[in-house]
Order: structure tokens, then sequence, then C-alpha cells
């Protein structure tokens, strides 16, 4: 009886050990995951906000289509982007639509 009580606490402890590893992974995964994929997602958020909050008129931009404009009007959400030298090409778009912004030279 004795024999058989020792058996089943070595095999109880042993499935305890294995539950303690796999927290273990978990946890390593878990950090790995989260300083590879997250929190450099949240930086370029961050530093892609701080780009939009700075949007002045006169501001050369280029959109995510690839297409190089002038704003000229900003407002909450939206921006008018003048295209080129043709004062008629004037078009509307989410602030979200700009991927750069390059200041103009002050001299």
């Amino acid at each position: 009886m004795g024999i058989l009580a020792s058996e089943t606490a070595t095999a109880a402890g042993a499935t305890g050990g294995m539950i303690g590893m796999i927290l273990v992974y978990v946890v390593i995964f878990g950090a790995f995951f989260y300083f590879v994929m997250y929190r450099p997602q949240k930086k370029e958020q961050k530093k892609m906000n701080a780009m939009l909050s700075s949007l002045e008129i006169g501001d050369s931009v280029l959109t995510n289509s690839g297409f190089y404009g002038v704003i000229i009007d900003i407002t909450d959400d939206t921006v008018i982007v003048e295209f080129g030298n043709n004062k008629n090409c004037r078009i509307p778009m989410q602030k979200s639509a700009i991927a750069q912004v390059e200041k103009p030279d002050e001299e």
C-alpha cells in the first residue's frame, strides 16, 4: 500500500512540473511577441500621429497612393491637397492617407 501511494505522489509531482514548464514557455513566448510585434507597432503609430498633428498649410506631402502635393487647407480629419502646377487639381483626403511630410525650407 505504501508503494502505490508513493508512485501516485511522484506522478502528481511530475504533472505539476509539466504545468509549470508550460507556463514558463507561455510567458517567454508572450514576452517575445510583445517585444517583436506589439511594441514596434505602437512606436510607429505614435510617430505617425505626431507627424499628422504637425501638419501645416504649405507643407509638401506624399500620399499613400504615391502622389506628391501641397496642403492647401486642413480640418479635423481631412486635408485638401493641390497636385502639380494645375491650380484646378485640388483633392480632399483623409489625414491618414498621408505617408510622408516635408516642411518647406524657410530662407
